[in-house]
C-alpha cells in the first residue's frame, strides 16, 4: 500500500480509471458482437444497422485512447467486408 498521500491519490485515481476503461472497452465488444451475430443469423438488415451503429462506437474508443487506431481500422475493414459478403448472397 502506498505511503505518500499523492501516492495514495494516484492509486484512487488508478482504479476510478480502470473501472472507465474497462466499461468502454465493454462497451466496444459489446457492439462488435452484436454486428458479428446479425452475421451469423444471416440477417443482412440487421448486420447493417449493427455495424452503423458500431462505426462510431470504434472511433470514440479511439478518441478516448482506449484501443489503437490501427485496430479500430482492422475491426471496421473485417465487419464491412463481411456484412458486404452477407449482402452479395
Amino acid at each position: 500500500m502506498a505511503n505518500i498521500k499523492s501516492a495514495e491519490k494516484r492509486a484512487k485515481q488508478a482504479v476510478k480509471r480502470r473501472a472507465h476503461n474497462m466499461a468502454a472497452r465493454s462497451r466496444l465488444r459489446s457492439s462488435i458482437k452484436k454486428v458479428l451475430n446479425a452475421i451469423g443469423a444471416g440477417n443482412k438488415d440487421d448486420a447493417a444497422t449493427a455495424l452503423k451503429a458500431a462505426q462510431p462506437v470504434i472511433d470514440t474508443m479511439v478518441s478516448k485512447g482506449i484501443i489503437h487506431a490501427n485496430k479500430a481500422a482492422r475491426h471496421k475493414r473485417e465487419l464491412n467486408s463481411k456484412v458486404k459478403a452477407l449482402a452479395a448472397k
